[in-house]
């Protein structure tokens, strides 16, 4: 508890923010109390979302190159402060030490991005029909942006919505997963530094208010929040996606992903162990695109599964905070407990599974720690089509591309996908539209490990939403298109004629 008092005033939080509240904070390290947080009621959560409004009417006549500089400088706090948000980072949700740096570097990349992006919000010029007529459109600010983020990213997703947000001209308030709501103050409070530094920004231009699903429902429901971001569990987006659409508001969803990596005979399989060991096992198989199913031709089928169960077994187990540990804790029990029903479901289904136990538990009996566990399926049965938040990998065999491209695209997920090959043809049927079905298709590359230069996101049921890079901006933004006539004549689309 020293070290996180420690790490969260020399971020800028006062000891009133972290203590003395009615959620509770535990490090899935150990299981141990490591703060007590203020829960906001639905009142609250309304409150804020009529403050954000108030925001957004101000922020978005404020030049967008203008609104970049706040980005710019926030993007400087991250900087300053990167080790200790880091720290915080694998204190409070489990993840190794350079997980966690790189989570704060993927905030640093996004503010860069959104800086440059501040200049480029362009729409475009269009041919008119009608002499001396010009079509044109723009892109404009959109509103409140209600931005939901899950445990197992507890500040990068946050950072990737709100830097574009802002950007465009956009208000954010910020429920966070009740796992992390230390780091969500955090970065709040960094982004408050951001604000003292920059003149001209209105109050609550971004708030966070921990809490329970009240909360959450209050911002979905509420007409104001012209954008709900939500990034979680498939049942969590099938409950705020129709609510949303029920008012007319849009939204952004990131959910559950069941991601495959295809291994054809001509793969360099050291290039593949690595790629599909570090898919399936980084972040003890707690990521979005954690590689779920490795889908392996027949002729290497054998060979491959072998040398996967050797290196899953060496992998270091332990304290994220320890050098060499690659695998740390699940998030808590339940966490575990999920990985344990899946693992005796795929025994009932035919599975032969290595690995899967609980470990460390008398170093760290409150904690939740397990063995990565890579299961033998005989067939893509039930199980193998659900995704468990946990690092189990489940292991098939094809014949034939197609075969092995049919059993990839059919499970509902859409997250993300990659085929190890050699082959040009493979990969380019891989990347087509007959191919991967999945928002995300790589080669010879896991399917973890997203830049955040490319829009990332998924299809089915992972949502369909779009954040960070490419053209993903747009979904912050609505769209005007614009006639403009400086003839003297006023002609009407189509050759219609109104003549009185």
């Amino acid at each position: 508890m020293n070290e996180i008092k420690t790490l969260l005033n020399s971020l800028g939080l006062a000891d009133s923010a972290f203590t003395g509240g009615t959620l509770a904070v535990r490090s899935p390290i150990d299981g141990a109390a490591i703060g007590a947080v203020t829960e906001a009621s639905a009142d609250d959560m309304r409150a804020a979302v009529a403050r954000a409004h108030s925001a957004f009417l101000a922020w978005r006549v404020v030049p967008a190159p203008r609104r970049g500089e706040l980005v710019r400088l926030f993007g400087e706090e991250l900087r300053l402060h990167k080790a200790a948000l880091a720290r915080l980072v694998s204190l409070e949700a489990g993840k190794v030490t350079s997980e966690g740096e790189g989570e704060v570097q993927e905030m640093i990349d996004i503010c860069d991005f959104a800086v440059g992006l501040s200049r480029q919000l362009h729409g475009l010029t269009i041919a008119s029909e009608r002499p001396g007529h010009r079509m044109m459109e723009q892109w404009l600010p959109l509103g409140v942006v209600g931005i939901i983020s899950a445990f197992n990213f507890p500040v990068a997703v946050w950072a990737w919505n709100s830097a574009l947000a802002l950007v465009c001209g956009n208000a954010c308030v910020w429920k966070p997963s009740e796992k992390t709501p230390l780091t969500a103050l955090a970065t709040q409070a960094l982004f408050d530094k951001a604000l003292a530094r920059f003149e001209g920004a209105p109050a609550h231009l971004s708030q966070v208010l921990n809490g329970g699903a009240a909360v959450g429902e209050a911002m979905v429901d509420d007409s104001h929040v012209a954008l709900v971001s939500a990034t979680g569990s498939t049942r969590m987006g099938r409950a705020v996606g129709p609510k949303v659409a029920a008012r007319f508001g849009r939204c952004l969803l990131e959910l559950g992903g069941n991601n495959a990596i295809i291994v054809s005979p001509s793969a360099d399989l050291d290039l593949a162990v690595r790629g599909i060991l570090f898919g399936a096992y980084g972040t003890a198989g707690q990521r979005c695109t954690t590689t779920r199913r490795v889908i392996i031709h027949a002729s290497i089928h054998d060979e491959l599964v072998a040398r996967l169960d050797r290196a899953r077994a060496t992998l270091a187990i332990g304290s994220p905070l320890e050098a060499g540990n690659l695998i740390g804790p699940l998030i808590d029990q339940a966490a575990f407990d999920a990985m344990q029903k899946a693992l005796a479901q795929a025994r009932e289904q035919g599975g032969v599974i290595s690995g899967g136990e609980r470990a460390l538990a008398d170093v760290y009996p409150q904690a939740w720690y397990a063995t990565p566990a890579l299961v033998r399926m005989p067939a893509q049965t039930a199980v193998v089509k659900h995704e468990t938040f946990a690092p189990i990998l489940y292991t098939l065999k094809y014949e034939t591309l197609d075969q092995a491209i049919a059993l990839q695209n059919e499970v509902p997920q859409g997250l993300s996908s990659a085929i190890f090959t050699n082959d040009l043809r493979e990969a380019e049927l891989f990347l087509s539209a007959s191919g991967s079905d999945c928002g995300i298709a790589n080669v010879n590359i896991g399917t973890s490990g997203a830049e955040i230069g490319g829009a990332f996101g998924g299809e089915k049921e992972t949502g369909g939403g779009r954040e960070s890079g490419s053209d993903a901006w747009r979904a912050y933004m609505r769209r005007a298109t614009n006639t403009i006539n400086y003839s003297g004549a006023l002609p009407l689309a189509q050759g219609v004629k109104f003549d009185f």
